[in-house]
């Protein structure tokens, strides 16, 4: 064989010599025997894929796995509960109410994510805010009406007009939270609107605290401390940063229950210097579908 001197190329004949020797090594090691073959610690893989597939089914007979334990919290939470029903037609300490956006007849509802259904069993602290079109009283768009610094008031006792008050979801599954907002600041505020945004928390606090104000402004000093009406409009003000609970008509993001309008706290005017749609709001009890159908006819 020759060799080439220092600079020459190497002869075409080494050249293709050195290439076979490099294709006969990538042949070998390549697998080429039947993946029916038994190599290696055969015996060992089986048994460790029989021990997975056994795993499985019995996590998915005992409803652990987690695709189910998210599955079931969504399903437990949209089942349908049954609100108050007032006698005399006014609001009571511990009345199951619905907040009703009547513009675009959605409620107000607490939005978890998917990613935190997984492990949960109920409602988290911390959950955002949104509004729903899906008009059927359920654990997540349900709240309960306390008061926040009067400990005297019982349970029904009736609501009056500029009273503080808190807004908690149901026990058990609802996680019994409260529905609060603070200053929006750098790092925290809404997603789109960057306003005040709305959580709900385990935890209860003045930013917890709201009032009930008269739609009318004309009547709202003669209204103060009077009784509160079921399902009639009105504005839910924030105690600490004077904010009414705002609806964006123009922000629709999506949820695992759908695309549903962004919630903030802010007050929006209007040329008159009156509140604009985006702040009437309804505290409904019954059936919140019967105020639609009504003013549908």
């Amino acid at each position: 064989m020759l060799t080439p001197l220092l600079g020459e190329s190497p002869p075409c004949s080494l050249r293709l010599h050195a290439d076979c020797i490099l294709e006969s090594v990538d042949k070998m090691s390549v697998r080429t025997y039947n993946p029916s073959v038994r190599v290696g610690n055969w015996n060992e893989d089986l048994c460790l894929e029989e021990d997975l597939l056994k795993d499985f089914l019995d996590k998915k007979d005992k409803g652990e796995l987690l695709i189910q334990k998210a599955t079931g919290l969504l399903e437990t939470i949209l089942k349908e509960v049954r609100l108050s029903r007032p006698s005399d037609g006014y609001l009571h300490i511990g009345d199951v109410v619905c907040l009703l956006h009547k513009p675009t007849s959605s409620l107000l509802s607490v939005n978890m994510s998917a990613a935190r259904a997984y492990d949960a069993r109920q409602l988290l602290s911390g959950c955002g805010v949104s509004s729903s079109r899906n008009l059927q009283p359920c654990t997540r768009n349900v709240f309960v009406i306390g008061s926040y610094d009067d400990p005297a008031a019982k349970t029904g006792d009736v609501v009056c007009y500029e009273q503080p008050i808190i807004l908690t979801t149901l026990p058990n599954e609802g996680g019994q939270l409260s529905l609060e907002t603070d200053r929006a600041t750098f790092m925290q505020h809404s997603k789109y609107t960057r306003e005040q945004e709305l959580t709900v928390r385990d935890e209860l606090s003045y930013k917890s605290a709201w009032r009930l104000l008269c739609f009318s402004p004309e009547e709202r000093l003669e209204t103060g401390g009077t009784p509160v009406s079921v399902n009639t409009l009105l504005f839910v003000n924030h105690c600490k940063t004077n904010q009414h609970l705002c609806l964006h008509t123009d922000w629709l993001h999506r949820t695992p229950f759908g695309r549903e309008y962004e919630v903030t706290a802010s007050s929006k005017f209007n040329t008159h210097k009156a509140e604009d749609l985006h702040n009437h709001f309804m505290i409904v009890t019954g059936d919140p579908r019967e105020h639609i159908a009504h003013d549908d006819k």
